[in-house]
C-alpha cells in the first residue's frame, strides 16, 4: 500500500461493522468489570468500600488508574496533532509530570487527611462539583463531535453508549470498578497508539526514516528554551507551567486523592505515583510518536491545507481511517482507544463528585445515616452527577487556611485570561506553529498558498479587532501558564488578606516539616506498615475552632475528600 498523501476526501472514510464490533467489545468488557466488583463478595457494603475500595488496593492498579484519569479522548486526539504542529518537544511534558509526582509524594501525601475551615471546604466542594460536571461533559461530547465530523459516527449513539455504560459500572462497582476498568482502558489506549505508530512507520520506510523526515521538518526540536511566555510550547512552559498544571490534578484533585487513600499505606500510594509516572510516559511518548509518523506520512500534503479535514483535532481519526481503511477491525481499535480515555476520565469524575457531595454536604447534616443508606445515596449521586455537560478553563485551587478572597481572585484571573484567549486567539506565528507543505496536494483541493519553496500556509486570517497591545500579549500567554496565574493570584491575594487583621499565630504542628517530623513518632522500628499509617493519621490535630478532624475520626475509617486537602 503506498503512503497516504493527505488529500483523500474525509467523506470517503467511514467505520465498518467490524470496527463497531471492536468498540462494542471494549464497552462490554468494561461493563463486566463493573458488574464483577459490584457483585463479588456481597458488593459495596459501606461508603468507604464504594469510594476508596476499602483502602486495600495495591500500587500497580492504582498507579495505572492514576495515569488513565486525565488521559481522556481529548488527549488521544489532541496530543498527536500537537506533535504534528509543534514538534516532539511535547515530550518535555513528561518532565513536568515527573516533577509533579515527586512533589505530590513528598509534600502533599502527608497532608491528605488535614481539614480546614467549613467555609473553605464548602466553597471548594461547590467549585469542584460544578467544574467537574462541565469538564466531564466536554470529555464525552467533544470526541463524539469530532468523530462525527470526520467519520459520520452517530453522535447520539456514541454519547448514549459511553454515558450509560460508564454511569452503570461506576454506580454498581464503585472505586474498585473504576480502578480496574482504568487498568484495562490504559492497555487499550496503548495498543491503539502502538498499532498506529507501527503501521505508519512501516508505510514511511521504518522508524529511522520517520526520525530523519521529522528532523528535516524541524520536528525534533527539544532544545527550545525560548523565554517568551506566548510561545505555546517551550522547555519553560512545560517545566514551570506544566508542573503546576499537573500538580493541581495530582496534588489536590479529589479524583486522585481518592486513589491515594484507596492504597493500603502511604508507601503504596507513593509507589502508585511511580507506576503512574511510567504509565504517563508510555502514553505521551506513544502519542508523540503517532504525531511524528503523521508528519512523515503527510509531509508533502497536509490534510488540513488540502481541505480533507476542517480542524487539527481531526488529524488522528483521519490518519487511522486513511492507513487502516482496508483492514477491518483495526480502526475500531482506535475508536476503542479514544473512548477508553473518555470512559476512564468520566467514571473517575462521577465517583469523585459523589464522594465530595456525600462527605461534605450529606454526612455532616445527616450523621445518623447507616452505612447501607449512605452507600445507596452515593450510588444515587453517581447517577445524578453523570448528567453534567461541559466545563470551561476556570479551575483555581482553593487556598488552605480559610481566605476565600484568594480563591475568588485566582478564579477570576484564570477566567479572564481563558475568555480573552478565546475571543482574541493568538496567531500561529506567536504560538510557534511549525510550517507544513503542500507540494503534492491536488491544486483544486489546496486551500492555502504555496510559495516558491513549496511551503503552504493557511489563508490570511481576518483583521484582528482593535485592542491594547498589552492585552494582546496577555491573552496570548501559553495555556500551560493558566494554572500558574490562578495559583499566584490565589496564594498572593490570600496571603495579603491574611495580613490585614494583623499577624496571626500559626497553630503548632500544621507546617509540612512539623508533620514530617511528627509522623514517625512512637512507631516501633521495623514496623513499616505502622509507620506508613502514622504518616497520615497520627499527625492530625484538632483545630482551635473545633472544625478540624480528630485522629479518632480517621481511625474509624472516615473517607477523605478533595476539599480536605
Amino acid at each position: 500500500m503506498p503512503a497516504p498523501q493527505g488529500s483523500q476526501d474525509v467523506r470517503d472514510l467511514t467505520f465498518s461493522p467490524w470496527d463497531y464490533g471492536v468498540f462494542a467489545l471494549m464497552l462490554l468488557i468494561s461493563t463486566g468489570i463493573g458488574l464483577f466488583h459490584g457483585l463479588a463478595k456481597g458488593g459495596q457494603k459501606t461508603s468507604e468500600d464504594f469510594f476508596t475500595g476499602g483502602r486495600r488496593m495495591s500500587a500497580l492498579p492504582v498507579g495505572l488508574s492514576l495515569s488513565a484519569s486525565f488521559m481522556s479522548a481529548i488527549q488521544v486526539l489532541g496530543v498527536p496533532a500537537e506533535a504534528f504542529r509543534y514538534g516532539a518537544k511535547f515530550l518535555w511534558m513528561c518532565l513536568a509530570q515527573l516533577i509533579n509526582s515527586a512533589l505530590t509524594a513528598q509534600l502533599f501525601l502527608p497532608y491528605l487527611e488535614r481539614r480546614f475551615s467549613r467555609s473553605v471546604r464548602l466553597c471548594g466542594t461547590v467549585q469542584y462539583v460544578v467544574a467537574t460536571m462541565l469538564y466531564t461533559g466536554i470529555v464525552i461530547y467533544a470526541p463524539a463531535l469530532i468523530l462525527n465530523q470526520v467519520t459520520g459516527l452517530d453522535i447520539w449513539a456514541s454519547l448514549l453508549s459511553t454515558g450509560v455504560i460508564c454511569t452503570f459500572y461506576t454506580t454498581i462497582g464503585g472505586m474498585k470498578a473504576v480502578i480496574w476498568t482504568d487498568v484495562f482502558q490504559v492497555l487499550v489506549m496503548l495498543a491503539g497508539f502502538v498499532a498506529i505508530a507501527v503501521r505508519g512507520a512501516l508505510l514511511v520506510g521504518g522508524p529511522a526514516e520517520v526520525l530523519s523526515i521529522a528532523a528535516n521538518g524541524s520536528r525534533l526540536n527539544f532544545a527550545d528554551f525560548s523565554p517568551d511566555p506566548r510561545s505555546r510550547y517551550t522547555v519553560w512552559t512545560f517545566v514551570l507551567g506544566g508542573t503546576l498544571l499537573w500538580l493541581s490534578m495530582y496534588g489536590v484533585n479529589q479524583a486522585q486523592v481518592q486513589r491515594y487513600v484507596a492504597c493500603r499505606s502511604e508507601r503504596e500510594a507513593k509507589m502508585a505515583l511511580l507506576v503512574n509516572q511510567a504509565g504517563l510516559f508510555c502514553i505521551v511518548a506513544s502519542a508523540v510518536a503517532c504525531g511524528l509518523v503523521m508528519f512523515a506520512l503527510y509531509r508533502h500534503c497536509d490534510p488540513l491545507l488540502a481541505g480533507a479535514i476542517a480542524a487539527p483535532d481531526q488529524y488522528m481519526p483521519y490518519l487511522v481511517l486513511d492507513i487502516f481503511g482496508s483492514t477491518p477491525g483495526v480502526p475500531g481499535l482506535f475508536l476503542a482507544c479514544a473512548y477508553s480515555g473518555t470512559l476512564s476520565t468520566a467514571s473517575t469524575s462521577i465517583n469523585a463528585m459523589a464522594a465530595v457531595t456525600v462527605e461534605d454536604l450529606v454526612r455532616p447534616r445527616l450523621p445518623a445515616l447507616s452505612p447501607r443508606k449512605l452507600t445507596l445515596i452515593s450510588k444515587g449521586l453517581c447517577e445524578c452527577h453523570s448528567t453534567g455537560t461541559e466545563r470551561g478553563d476556570t479551575d483555581g485551587p482553593p487556598l488552605p487556611g480559610g481566605v476565600l478572597g484568594g480563591l475568588a481572585v485566582g478564579l477570576a484571573l484564570s477566567l479572564w485570561v481563558a475568555v480573552g484567549a478565546t475571543l482574541y486567539p493568538p496567531s500561529a506565528a506567536t504560538m510557534g506553529v511549525l510550517p507544513t507543505w503542500g507540494t503534492l496536494c491536488p491544486p483544486r483541493n489546496v486551500t492555502g498558498v504555496t510559495n516558491a519553496t513549496g511551503a503552504t500556509a493557511l489563508p490570511a486570517p481576518p483583521p484582528e479587532p482593535l485592542r491594547p497591545a498589552i492585552l494582546g500579549d496577555f491573552y496570548s500567554v501559553s495555556y500551560l501558564y493558566y494554572g500558574a496565574l490562578g495559583t499566584l493570584g490565589t496564594v498572593g491575594t490570600g496571603a495579603l488578606l491574611s495580613l490585614l487583621p494583623g499577624p496571626a499565630r500559626c497553630p503548632q504542628g500544621v507546617l509540612w516539616w512539623d508533620i514530617v517530623r511528627a509522623a514517625p513518632a512512637g512507631v516501633p522500628k521495623g514496623d513499616s506498615s505502622a509507620g506508613d499509617k502514622a504518616t497520615v493519621t497520627q499527625v492530625l490535630l484538632e483545630r482551635p475552632d473545633g472544625e478540624g478532624t480528630a485522629p479518632s475520626d480517621t481511625a474509624k475509617g472516615g473517607t477523605v475528600t478533595e476539599s480536605d486537602v
